[in-house]
């Protein structure tokens, strides 16, 4: 299974999804590979900056080969994760192609509403060669005890992509555990943040079940 976190907008938060639901997945027992196709190298660094080895494997791919080539290599791990580029059309045309789902973080601000057009309109597009990849928005970086989340779902409604119940809220322990090369399942386990990922992951884990058995 193969997914993308993926917008065609800068500084949503993909890689701190990408990397924390990474490290969830790989918790629950999968085999998890992480492909860092921003050419800016986020996840890559984030890997580098780690004093052991990551719960998971990571590569870098930013090509617009990657749905040809991403297929091969994703086949020794049971889920493959793209921590997609923005602003890159190339890149996220074949991060899509290359998915079987495809989930797309939303800040809570208008601006973020108006740019996700972008990546819906490119999904769309994909759509055309690749008829059964999901789709799914997911509220990043939501300022808690706030009625933003309800505003932004309201908006996002227009574009006919689901939403995913799960909110990730805008906590320090996120940018905490990055600066460190970690993730916030490592350095508060229990806390707030660790049980909003897990949560995002089972949610994440029913679409995988859904998808599969409509493949069997």
């Amino acid at each position: 299974m193969i997914i993308g976190v993926l917008n065609q907008k800068g500084g949503v938060g993909k890689t701190t999804v990408a990397v924390n639901l990474a490290a969830s997945l790989a918790r629950s027992g999968s085999r998890v590979l992480l492909i860092d196709a921003d050419p800016q190298g986020s996840a890559m660094a984030w890997s580098s900056t780690r004093e052991s080895e990551p719960p998971f494997a990571v590569v870098g791919m930013a090509k617009p080969t990657l749905h040809r080539d991403l297929p091969r290599l994703a086949g020794n791990y049971d889920v493959a994760i793209i921590d997609g580029a923005p602003r890159v059309n190339e890149l996220g045309r074949s991060a899509i192609l290359a998915s079987d789902i495809v989930l797309i973080p939303v800040q809570p601000s208008p601006y973020d509403v108006w740019a996700a057009k972008d990546i819906v309109d490119i999904v769309r597009e994909c759509e055309i060669t690749r008829p059964h990849v999901l789709s799914r928005f997911v509220i990043n970086r939501l300022i808690p005890n706030t009625t933003l989340a309800g505003e932004v779902t309201d908006a996002l409604s227009e574009f006919e992509v689901p939403l995913m119940e799960t909110v990730i809220r805008n906590r320090t322990e996120y940018a905490k555990s990055a600066r460190l090369g970690l993730t916030a399942l490592e350095t508060e386990p229990n806390g707030p943040a660790a049980t909003e990922i897990h949560k995002l992951t089972g949610e994440i884990e029913t679409l995988m079940r859904s998808k599969n058995g409509k493949h069997a």
